[in-house]
């Protein structure tokens, strides 16, 4: 992504995020806005649930739902994410004990946490996969971690 499309993007998810619509519906059409932007093969988003120590599925864009629609918080890359409170970016997940696998075609895959109001804790991730080897470069990363800061205020007014 260039620096053109990654300011339409980010500008595009802020629209969005700050509209009074559906949370679900606004949030699908992120997942959406996401995935047509890197060309990704699939993009979900979940919520952390701290209380209950699950990490769920509220939507996605590509072909099918996830396998792990909701896993504890511990587990996985996501589960990697929330602890460290930082982006987990791994380009060959087969070469990765920690890898949930959710399709048998994926080779490389990012988790981008969501920081609630005082950027302390996760509130939320996304979850980008796709079926190239190394398919997030530093670049990418960054543009992704400023889409997390852009679509937050729809986590925040959960809690």
């Amino acid at each position: 992504m260039h620096s053109m499309i990654s300011k339409a993007l980010l500008s595009h998810l802020s629209a969005i995020a700050t509209q009074t619509a559906d949370r679900i519906d606004s949030l699908r059409k992120i997942a959406n806005l996401i995935r047509s932007s890197g060309n990704y093969r699939w993009v979900g988003l979940y919520d952390v649930a701290h209380e209950a120590k699950t990490v769920c599925n509220i939507v996605y864009s590509g072909p099918g739902a996830p396998k792990y629609p909701t896993f504890p918080i511990t587990k996985g890359l996501t589960g990697e994410a929330i602890r460290t409170q930082r982006t987990v970016n791994v380009g060959d997940v087969a070469s990765d004990s920690r890898y949930l696998t959710a399709f048998g075609s994926t080779q490389s895959e990012v988790i981008v946490p969501i920081f609630d109001v005082r950027e302390e804790r996760v509130v939320g991730t996304i979850d980008i996969e796709s079926e190239h080897r190394n398919a997030f470069d530093a670049e990418t990363q960054r543009i992704l971690e400023e889409c997390s800061k852009a679509i937050s205020a729809l986590w925040r007014i959960e809690g």
